[in-house]
């Protein structure tokens, strides 16, 4: 029997990027201990009291089917959230909760395009960005933000890839880069989004990781609340990954039919689990501040030692648990340099190339490891790209 077309061709043909990642835990399988700098998982667990509410809820029996578009506390307090930190009016219309950002990113691109449907996204992207337009059966189109513009990407690469399209995903605090878009750069992307009649996918699960500057959502820029998307999470604000609980902000017609689209695929999101997401909500932004500072710690041991030498230089990381490293210097491709640290130290990082063409020459450092070593993995690192220049 033959299979879709819409699941075959979720890869493009192509690699999925995850190489480099498949062979460090093929290594580790084999018990070879390697240090791994490759995705971003929390080098802490969820807080004990987050797992003790949700033991709570579900012994307390919520455990049957949940409301689909997710609990009405969930949705009135990531409402109430929301409009706290961008000012835009906010209520529970506005709010779908989904199993995590991913279902939120394959459910906002269902929603922004039809099959055929040119879907705007900019590289480097999140590997699954390209996938996920696929699997709506959308076409993927990439846009590039440039290492020569701080990886900022320009209105008028956007504009001129904007003609047919129908929507555009953007990422602050970007991942793989760390990058956070400047005010004059979102001007430039919601002027694009008008202009061309987009709808805008906003991934904004690194919210609450800026360490330079401040986070801004482009759904509070002018007449942008009815064409933006937001895309939101647990995963990384409160370390749930394993949770899945994400979400949806956005215009309150297109809630309503992303809820009839829950309904006919995920279901919604078990009763427990948005209670001890409601409870984490609630903790404020102080815990957030907590989760966070050890990232903000290590982005500052790595800017100390990168000062040291020569043959690394950072993009500017004002944000997200990442560093964007350029190894250029050394004449390799990103992908020949992973692999060949890899196999001299045991350090798995993740290509430049993983995530798209715009990172060649560059690989991405997860800060997801206790500081001491991971600031000898970034100092043998270091000491490696320099052994490897001409």
């Amino acid at each position: 029997m033959q299979l879709s077309s819409r699941i075959t061709g979720l890869l493009g043909g192509g690699s999925d990027g995850w190489g480099v990642f498949l062979r460090a835990r093929q290594m580790i399988s084999d018990g070879t201990p390697v240090t791994e700098l490759t995705i971003g998982e929390h080098d802490i667990r969820t807080a004990a009291p987050i797992l003790q509410e949700m033991h709570r809820a579900a012994l307390a029996g919520h455990t049957g089917y949940a409301s689909v578009p997710g609990t009405t506390a969930l949705r009135d307090t990531v409402a109430r959230r929301v409009q706290d930190r961008t000012g835009v009016p906010t209520t529970r219309d506005n709010v779908v909760i989904t199993p995590g950002g991913q279902a939120a990113l394959f459910a906002a691109h269902a929603a922004a395009t039809n099959p055929g449907d040119t879907a705007l996204f900019i590289d480097p992207y999140y590997a699954t960005y390209p996938g996920t337009i696929r699997g709506v059966s959308a076409v993927p189109k990439a846009v590039p933000a440039h290492a020569d513009d701080a990886f900022q990407p320009r209105a008028d690469v956007i504009a001129a890839a904007a003609p047919g399209a129908k929507s555009l995903l953007v990422n602050s605090p970007n991942n793989p880069t760390g990058v956070v878009y400047s005010r004059s750069t979102l001007d430039g992307i919601a002027r694009a989004c008008m202009d061309h009649d987009l709808w805008l996918i906003s991934d904004e699960v690194y919210d609450t990781q800026v360490w330079k500057g401040t986070h801004l959502s482009p759904r509070a820029l002018p007449d942008m609340a009815d064409r933006t998307l937001v895309v939101g999470s647990m995963s990384k604000s409160h370390a749930m990954t394993g949770s899945r609980c994400g979400w949806i902000v956005g215009p309150a017609d297109a809630i309503e039919h992303l809820t009839n689209l829950a309904t006919h695929t995920t279901y919604g999101v078990p009763g427990f689990i948005q209670d001890a997401a409601q409870f984490a909500l609630n903790q404020g932004p102080a815990f957030e501040t907590e989760i966070a500072a050890p990232f903000q710690r290590r982005r500052l041991l790595a800017q100390d030692i990168i000062a040291r030498q020569n043959a690394v230089s950072l993009v500017p990381a004002d944000g997200a648990m990442y560093l964007m490293l350029d190894i250029r210097s050394t004449g390799m491709s990103g992908e020949d340099f992973a692999y060949a640290l890899l196999e001299a130290h045991y350090i798995a990082v993740m290509p430049g190339e993983s995530f798209g063409q715009a990172a060649a020459g560059h690989i991405r450092v997860a800060m997801t490891i206790e500081d001491t070593a991971f600031a000898q993995a970034l100092k043998t690192l270091c000491d490696f790209a320099d052994s490897r220049i001409k």
